[in-house]
C-alpha cells in the first residue's frame, strides 16, 4: 500500500535523459534516496527542480530499486507553518 504522508527532501541531482523519461534524485532525513519523475503527472509545477531545492514528495512506493514518489512539488512557506510541534515542544 502507498503511503499518503508526505516528505520534504532536498534535490540532489537531475537526470534529464533517464531510461523512462527526466526524473530526480532527491534525499530525504526519513527515507534516504528518493526518485520521482519530473513528467507532468507526478511533479505538479511549471518549473523543474534544481539541486539544493526543498521538495515535499508523497504516494511514495518502495520498489526493488529504492524509495519513488508519485507525487511531487516545490516546498512553500506554509508547508514550514503546518509542522507539527514535537513531543518535547508539548511538554516544554
Amino acid at each position: 500500500m502507498a503511503s499518503e504522508k508526505s516528505y520534504q527532501a532536498i534535490v540532489e541531482k537531475i537526470i534529464l535523459d533517464g531510461r523512462h523519461g527526466p526524473f530526480a534524485v532527491a534525499s530525504s532525513k526519513e527515507l534516504g534516496s528518493v526518485t520521482f519523475s519530473l513528467d507532468q503527472s507526478v511533479w505538479e509545477e511549471a518549473d523543474q527542480p534544481e539541486p539544493g531545492m526543498f521538495v515535499v514528495l508523497s504516494q511514495i512506493r518502495k520498489k526493488r530499486a529504492g524509495w519513488r514518489a508519485k507525487h511531487g512539488r516545490f516546498l512553500t512557506p506554509s508547508d514550514e507553518q503546518t509542522k507539527t510541534p514535537t513531543s518535547k515542544e508539548h511538554c516544554a
